[in-house]
């Protein structure tokens, strides 16, 4: 069995997130600062935000993950790398797209692994790549075949879940994303993981990065709310 993670290396897993449509400017600081003072992996906020987060955060080590295809991941593939293009040249150093579910969940599996392969592409070198699966619409066989997929396209993790869709990050799905994909790719648990205990289960299940807007609140060892 894998020992825990001490609690002052978690801070490095989390993606400290704020993705409501009516986050504030006040907020964002508030987010900005707090991923400083926790040394937080990255902070996640929507596109419009990147520049503002780039700014606060310059300096200080914490990296800006953003959203593209957000979030329902059935915009063109053109939308998506522009969306990347631009996020990049704000500041963001981490790229979460939305993988096209209904395509998907069609068979066109070369639709979805050249929609994945473009922004991979805008990326290249710039940004690291995270595709959200949304775990929560998937079948089993669904979730596998997204899997190779994303992985076949060059994409640097995988991800469970928007946080707006149904559902959310299970031990049972970051297992089977990580046996799918093996060792060296990245699996990310996002939507719900809102105490320690969670995120020491999701890491030992094989996920490398945890996305919440409770990482103060983890970090306190408390339970929190929300995404």
């Amino acid at each position: 069995m894998n020992q825990p993670i001490p609690t002052q290396e978690i801070a490095a897993y989390i993606d400290h997130t704020l993705l409501k449509p009516q986050s504030t400017l006040e907020e964002i600081t508030q987010l900005c600062e707090e991923a400083k003072t926790h040394q937080f992996a990255t902070v996640c906020v929507n596109p419009f935000w990147v520049p503002e987060a780039a700014l606060q955060l310059a300096g200080s080590g914490v990296g800006i993950t953003t959203v593209v295809g957000f979030p329902l991941g059935a915009t063109s593939t053109f939308a998506k790398m522009a969306e990347a293009r631009d996020a990049i040249a704000g500041g963001a150093t981490e790229i979460d797209m939305v993988l096209n579910v209904g395509a998907l969940k069609s068979g066109m599996d070369d639709v979805v692994e050249a929609d994945v392969s473009g922004v991979v592409g805008m990326c290249r070198g710039r940004a690291a790549v995270k595709v959200i699966l949304e775990t929560g619409l998937l079948t089993d066989e669904e979730k596998v075949r997204a899997c190779l997929i994303c992985k076949a396209a060059g994409a640097d993790y995988v991800k469970t879940s928007t946080g707006f869709g149904p559902g959310q990050a299970t031990v049972e799905d970051i297992s089977l994303m990580r046996r799918t994909v093996g060792p060296d790719m990245g699996v990310k648990a996002s939507g719900g993981v809102r105490d320690m205990a969670s995120v020491q289960a999701m890491i030992a299940a094989g996920a490398t990065r945890i996305g919440t807007s409770s990482g103060v609140i983890i970090m306190s060892g408390g339970q929190g709310q929300g995404y």
